[in-house]
């Protein structure tokens, strides 16, 4: 894949400085509810010591090239079926639930079980707005929130994904495999629900993350290359097209004087 993507710097080269990577809403509709991405960072740690692990180099190198996503709502949801044998979520917490159950299913969906990777680990799928874009070669990794600790483990694990924001700026959804379907999945308002980790050509350069402007041109492009996945199976193989409709520049940073 070819791409000779860069954002504008005035007084540095373009694979210089800052790899500058924007993060905005795919939807205005709930957006208080979608907290802003951020960096991954354990502040209130021991630094007392020289050979804290608070100030070891390598920890707060690993530590800042995580972005976290937090989770928006409160669920409890168990797995079940129905008289007729078909899988179906239930609302564990009923009426004491923050969240109507008519309209779980807006936010949560079951993934149809043909689909499931093995046939007694459903797959349900969390459905969020954010989105990510750069104006140079820029791939994302999607991957489970390993640096905090639950007190209560997910009965299951998350799938990851890794794919190049620069050309395919698309939702990231939360992919959950259910292990143990036995066992409810909780989930809590405010708690990490994955993290992101951007990666340019040169790893050395460190990620600013900045709000985007979801501009006319960055809505034609969306426009151009998001319902792709519905129709064909292999969206890879849609890059080469995506890259010759692309503008040259989508990423502006969203003013908020």
């Amino acid at each position: 894949m070819n791409i000779n993507l860069t954002y504008e710097r005035p007084d540095e080269g373009p694979e210089s400085g800052p790899l500058f990577v924007g993060w905005f809403r795919s939807t205005d509709k709930n957006a208080v509810l979608y907290d802003p991405p951020e960096r991954v960072s354990f502040r209130q740690t021991n630094r007392a010591h020289a050979k804290s692990a608070a100030r070891c180099p390598s920890v707060i190198q690993l530590e800042s090239r995580y972005f976290m996503v937090k989770c928006p709502f409160d669920l409890q949801i168990g797995f079940a079926r129905d008289d007729k044998g078909r899988a179906v979520l239930v609302n564990r917490a009923g009426t004491a639930s923050p969240i109507r159950s008519n309209k779980i299913n807006e936010i949560l969906t079951l993934v149809n079980e043909n689909e499931w990777r093995y046939p007694d680990r459903p797959t349900v799928q969390l459905i969020l707005p954010y989105c990510f874009i750069a104006d140079e070669i820029v791939y994302v990794t999607q991957l489970s929130a390993f640096m905090h600790y639950r007190k209560d483990p997910l009965p299951g694990t998350i799938f990851g994904g890794r794919f190049p924001i620069s050309v395919w700026p698309r939702p990231l959804m939360w992919a959950f495999e259910w292990h143990e379907p036995e066992k409810d999945l909780v989930l809590r308002r405010g708690e990490p629900l994955f993290y992101c980790q951007f990666e340019g050509m040169d790893p050395s350069r460190p990620v600013q993350l900045v709000e985007a402007e979801r501009t006319a041109e960055l809505n034609a492009y969306i426009e151009a290359v998001g319902g792709a996945v519905n129709y064909v199976n292999q969206t890879f193989s849609l890059f080469k097209a995506a890259e010759a409709l692309r503008p040259k520049k989508l990423l502006s940073v969203k003013n908020r004087d």
